[in-house]
């Protein structure tokens, strides 16, 4: 569980919810509690959402709200290790004896990168073989982003929508003064749904999901990197340092720490 995504999205309606309570009690709740407001709202701007992507596309986006709450492991540093590990063993037994040594691997691009290394695929092939998965692999993320950036963009527009047909119905009533405050709270409700759509849920989320892109880009640019170079024979110490140039000064450090606790 990612626990940064968790307690942002439950503090975060935590803070609306104190917003809301403090000074007018809980039962001031209720006055922020409209259906046709949350149809309007929920509803318009989930349609939107479907009408703007084919059906397969939309039902990938509703199943990827799981993914921000989960807690995948993406280590540029480790990646870096083991394609060392594989130059070292490559260079000592040669390239077919990687084929033994990635059987233990579980990244299934790696393992992919290296099968190919072993049958001795021409450097340009297999270059052009992975960074084609890797295209796809973010296009795919793209769609599924795109699914909650839409949202975002839908939520406001329809939380206004909602407003503009409160403030009509409000209109046509205001021969009866007393209706006027409580027709205008209601209008201003949807506003806030379609404003805690975008900015609460959806926003968050997309960007969340390009982080984790992101950082899978990095790891798969490095391990393509680090193939290529085993493949043409470099020294393990050289491939370290080549492959280093992806990481932050600070991890590059703590990388250099680690090695040097272990000699």
């Amino acid at each position: 569980m990612d626990l940064a995504t968790l307690i942002g999205v439950i503090v975060g309606f935590a803070m609306v919810i104190f917003g809301i309570v403090w000074g007018n009690g809980p039962s001031a709740l209720w006055s922020f509690v409209d259906v046709p407001s949350i149809i309007i709202t929920i509803g318009g701007s989930i349609t939107s959402v479907l009408t703007s992507h084919k059906l397969p596309d939309f039902i990938a986006g509703l199943k990827s709200i799981s993914l921000p709450f989960k807690n995948k492991i993406m280590d540029p540093a480790a990646t870096i290790k083991t394609i060392i590990d594989m130059s070292n063993v490559g260079r000592k037994e040669g390239l077919l004896a990687l084929e033994e040594a990635a059987s233990n691997i579980e990244d299934d691009f790696l393992k992919k990168g290296i099968m190919l290394v072993v049958d001795g695929t021409d450097p340009d092939l297999v270059r052009g073989i992975l960074e084609t998965d890797l295209v796809c692999l973010e296009d795919r993320h793209k769609k599924v982003r795109g699914f909650w950036e839409k949202w975002a963009e839908m939520g406001p527009a329809w939380g206004m929508i909602g407003t503009l047909i409160g403030l009509i119905n409000m209109l046509k009533t205001l021969d009866d003064p007393s209706t006027i405050g409580p027709s205008m709270s209601v209008a201003l409700v949807t506003t806030l749904y379609g404003s805690l759509i975008a900015n609460w849920l959806c926003s968050p989320i997309a960007s969340k999901l390009k982080a984790n892109s992101d950082m899978e880009m990095v790891i798969r640019e490095i391990t393509i990197e680090g193939l290529l170079s085993i493949q043409a024979g470099e020294n393990p110490r050289v491939i370290e340092e080549k492959l280093k140039s992806f990481l932050a000064p600070s991890a590059r450090n703590n990388m250099n720490e680690e090695a040097g606790g272990e000699e």
